[in-house]
């Protein structure tokens, strides 16, 4: 199963073991992650699991689709590496990915 760390605003580490075909919202649900809210529940319709992809991590992940470009204009601090959460698939190639969670939601 491929790794995911999240990195809470404290600077917190947690690396959660996440499910192929999964999102990493998902992941960050199942493993009782902070910081990821998931208030619609992965549908793109909030910006409350926000997440900065490390900059490493940028080409993997893709770039946000139309739909989720319009849900993150809803988001706090929004930097060039945010994506939504339950917009990222979780595949072997994303095995270590790293991404870092905002101090407030939405």
């Amino acid at each position: 199963m491929p790794k995911i760390t999240f990195i809470d605003a404290t600077g917190t580490e947690r690396t959660v073991e996440a499910q192929v075909g999964a999102t990493v919202m998902e992941a960050a649900i199942r493993n009782g992650v902070p910081g990821i809210d998931a208030e619609c529940g992965g549908a793109c319709a909030c910006a409350t699991c926000h997440v900065y992809v490390d900059e490493a991590w940028r080409t993997a992940t893709g770039e946000p689709g139309p739909m989720e470009e319009d849900m993150l204009d809803f988001a706090s601090d929004v930097r060039p590496t945010s994506r939504l959460s339950c917009q990222i698939k979780i595949t072997e190639s994303l095995d270590g990915l790293v991404v870092s969670t905002p101090e407030n939601q939405g």
